[in-house]
């Protein structure tokens, strides 16, 4: 499976998410993630971050939630929760309190907001545990090369950096030193920092010996068409994403979206050619890239209609107070994500 369709089945649900505050459809998504995860995890260490983006998200709502009580909110409402001390506060801060009136109504939408984002983190962790870093950075194109080496190098020392913190401190409990305090950290973080620096030279004299940092002479209008390209494409992906992610720019977010991917991938290529390098057994998109990719894009796609022709099934109002329904055809939508837990090839689980 290549992890470049694992991420875009992650973006499609995320970019489903950020259209709706319902929170039914917000928790169908997050157990739609989860299923994926559990059937189609591996048992590398990346694999285990899906846990930590959970609690990501649930601290997420918390503050929303925090803010809300402290800050007050812009959403009128009639049930009074309790009401805190408030802050007198200049004339140049108005329209801004600390304390006062915690209602029912400001709450409640609080709550959806921040389910929303944690819902938006909760995907990208899916992505996380499902794509190899290593191998979603090897699949770059050639003009983000040398980024895409400097991220793998750093990913590669960092778990041996921790590495060495964990036996050293074995180490110094061993022979009865203590492994706190600012002496004993001064003591392990002196021979981590050695170990570091000398797998550095290591890796500098590796990366010097196979020609890193060569490039082919291009033509100057060659440079100037990728330049163009490329900062164009990307201004029209934030203007897209912009688009997509407003209440009403749906219309003109999604056309500018794709123009502005097209471009950044033209001017990308055109950008490779100063790259001499070759790749070395690359990643095949095939068949079940595509179905895993495209089930993503699928579920962005029948929510972004959704919302042009029943904007009312997906944004909940808060005022008056009423329980969330669950709208059935944006549901079943949600449900074509599943289908990586079917298509996608099953992992190799390790030998006990």
């Amino acid at each position: 499976m290549h992890p470049g369709a694992w991420w875009l089945w992650a973006l499609g649900l995320a970019t489903a998410a950020s259209r709706t505050n319902n929170p039914l459809l917000l928790g169908l998504l997050v157990g739609v993630a989860g299923y994926v995860v559990a059937a189609r995890k591996t048992d590398a260490p990346w694999a285990r971050s899906y846990t930590a983006f959970i609690k990501i998200g649930l601290f997420v709502v918390g503050i929303r939630l925090a803010f809300n009580v402290v800050l007050g909110s812009p959403i009128p409402g009639s049930h009074t929760l309790f009401t805190l001390p408030q802050l007198p506060l200049p004339d140049w801060a108005k329209g801004i309190r600390v304390g006062g009136r915690v209602t029912a109504e400001g709450m409640l939408f609080a709550l959806y907001d921040g389910a929303r984002l944690a819902t938006l983190l909760i995907c990208v962790g899916a992505a996380n545990a499902l794509a190899n870093p290593a191998r979603l950075l090897k699949s770059l194109p050639g003009a983000l090369y040398e980024a895409g080496v400097a991220v793998v190098v750093a990913m590669t020392f960092a778990p041996n950096m921790v590495a060495d913190v964990v036996r050293l401190r074995t180490a110094r409990r061993l022979r009865g030193r203590p492994t706190g305090g600012l002496r004993a950290i001064a003591q392990i973080g002196l021979p981590v920092l050695e170990g570091a620096l000398e797998r550095s030279v290591a890796v500098a004299a590796s990366m010097d010996a196979r020609g890193y940092g060569r490039t082919a002479q291009v033509p100057a209008p060659v440079r100037l068409t990728t330049t163009v390209l490329t900062l164009g494409g990307l201004l029209g992906v934030c203007a897209g994403t912009y688009g997509l992610l407003a209440s009403e720019g749906a219309g003109y977010g999604l056309p500018v979206l794709a123009g502005g991917v097209l471009a950044s991938l033209a001017g990308l290529r055109l950008g490779g050619r100063r790259q001499l390098r070759t790749r070395y057994r690359p990643d095949r998109w095939g068949v079940r890239s595509w179905l895993v990719a495209g089930s993503g894009v699928a579920v962005a796609g029948l929510l972004l209609w959704t919302g042009t022709y029943a904007p009312e099934a997906l944004t909940l109002g808060v005022v008056p107070l009423a329980a969330p329904s669950l709208p059935l055809w944006p549901a079943l939508s949600l449900l074509a994500g599943l289908l990586p837990a079917f298509v996608a090839p099953v992992p190799p689980k390790e030998s006990p």
